[in-house]
C-alpha cells in the first residue's frame, strides 16, 4: 500500500508540476518538434505512473483481502491500527465501497476515452468523405499538383479561405476556391507541403490521444493543458516542414494570404489554425543557433528524464512494493 501510494503521489507531482515547466520551454516554438515530443512523454509518463500505482493495488487485493485491509488501515493509523480495527465490518465495509468505487471510475474513464476516440474517429472519416464526394480534384498541373495517398487535392467551391487535411483511408487534403483565388503557385506549394507534413507526422492522432486524455482526467494540468499545446506545436512543426520545402518567405505570404478567418471544421489540421500572427512573426524572426542549441538540449534533457523516470516506476513498482510490504 505504501509503494501504491508513493507511486501515485510521483504521477500527482509530475501532473501538476511539468506542464509549468514545459510551458515556459515551449511558448517560443524553438525546437518544436523537441516541445511536441516532451508534451507527449509528460503525459504518457503520468499515466503509466497512474497506471503502475492501480496494479499495485490490484496486486495487494489479490493477494488477500485481510490483508490489503491491514496495509490500508496501518498506512492511515500506523500502530494505533490493531486486528481488531482492520478485521471489523466497520473498516472492512467503506473499504469494499471505495475498492468498488475505485474500479468503477476506472471503468467509467476508460469508458470515455474509448467513446470520444470513436466520435472523433466517425466525424473524421464522414468529413473526409463528404469532402471528396462533393469537391473536384485540384489540376494536375505540374508544381501545382500534391498527392496524398496516390490522390490529388480536393476543392471545395466555397469563398472562405481554407486549406486543411482530414486523415483517413485515403487521406485528403481540402482546399476552397477562396483559397485558390489567393494563393500563387509557390504559396499553393506551401500550403501543401504543410498539410502534408500533418498527415506525414500523424498530427491528427496525438491530438485525438491527447483530447481523449483530456476528457477522461478533467482538473489533470498535464491532460487539461496537453492538447492545445500538442496543437500548437504540431502546427509549428508542419511550418518548419513548409519552410524547409518551399522557403520561409514563400510560406509567410501564404499564411497572410490567407488570413485567419477561414471555417475549419473540428476533425481537421488547417494552415490558418493557431496563433498565425505568432507562427508568422517566429518564421520572420527565427532563433539564433545558441538559443535553438539550449533549448533543443532542455527539452531532450526532460524528456529523457520523464521517460526514464516512468521506466523505473514500472520496473521496480513490484521490488518496490515488496521491500515496503
Amino acid at each position: 500500500m505504501s509503494a501504491a501510494l508513493l507511486v501515485f503521489g510521483y504521477a500527482l507531482a509530475m501532473a501538476w508540476s511539468v506542464p509549468v515547466l514545459l510551458s515556459r520551454l515551449t511558448r517560443h516554438g524553438i525546437s518544436a518538434r523537441l516541445g511536441l515530443a516532451a508534451w507527449l512523454t509528460a503525459m504518457a509518463s503520468v499515466l503509466a505512473g497512474a497506471g503502475a500505482a492501480v496494479a499495485l493495488l490490484a496486486g495487494a487485493a489479490i493477494a488477500g483481502w485481510p490483508r490489503l485491509a491491514e496495509a490500508v488501515c496501518r498506512s492511515v493509523a500506523g500502530r494505533a491500527c490493531t486486528p481488531v480495527v482492520y478485521r471489523s465490518a466497520a473498516f472492512e465495509v467503506p473499504l469494499g465501497a471505495a475498492a468498488a468505487a475505485a474500479t468503477l471510475t476506472a471503468a467509467v474513464l476508460a469508458w470515455r476515452y474509448g467513446s470520444a476516440m470513436r466520435r472523433a474517429g466517425r466525424r473524421t472519416r464522414a468529413h473526409a468523405e463528404a469532402a471528396r464526394i462533393t469537391g473536384r480534384r485540384l489540376p494536375a498541373k505540374g508544381d501545382s499538383e500534391r498527392r496524398v495517398g496516390g490522390r490529388a487535392a480536393v476543392v471545395l467551391d466555397v469563398p472562405q479561405r481554407a486549406a486543411y487535411c482530414v486523415p483517413g483511408r485515403p487521406a485528403a487534403i481540402v482546399l476552397t476556391s477562396g483559397a485558390l483565388a489567393v494563393l500563387d503557385r509557390a504559396q499553393l506549394g506551401a500550403v501543401l507541403a504543410h498539410e502534408r507534413a500533418h498527415l506525414a507526422g500523424r498530427h491528427h492522432l496525438l491530438i485525438s490521444l491527447s483530447r481523449g486524455l483530456a476528457a477522461s482526467f478533467p482538473g489533470v494540468p498535464v491532460f487539461t493543458r496537453g492538447p492545445a499545446e500538442v496543437a500548437r506545436l504540431a502546427e509549428l512543426c508542419a511550418d518548419d516542414a513548409a519552410a524547409r520545402r518551399s522557403g520561409r518567405p514563400v510560406l509567410v505570404a501564404a499564411l497572410l494570404a490567407m488570413g485567419t478567418g477561414a471555417a475549419v471544421p473540428a476533425p481537421a489540421l488547417a494552415v490558418t489554425s493557431g496563433a498565425v500572427s505568432a507562427r508568422v512573426h517566429r518564421l520572420l524572426d527565427p532563433p539564433r543557433r545558441g538559443r535553438r542549441a539550449r533549448y533543443g538540449l532542455a527539452l531532450f534533457t526532460v524528456t529523457l528524464v520523464l521517460a526514464s523516470a516512468s521506466g523505473l516506476v514500472i520496473a521496480f513498482a513490484g521490488p518496490l512494493a515488496a521491500a515496503l510490504g
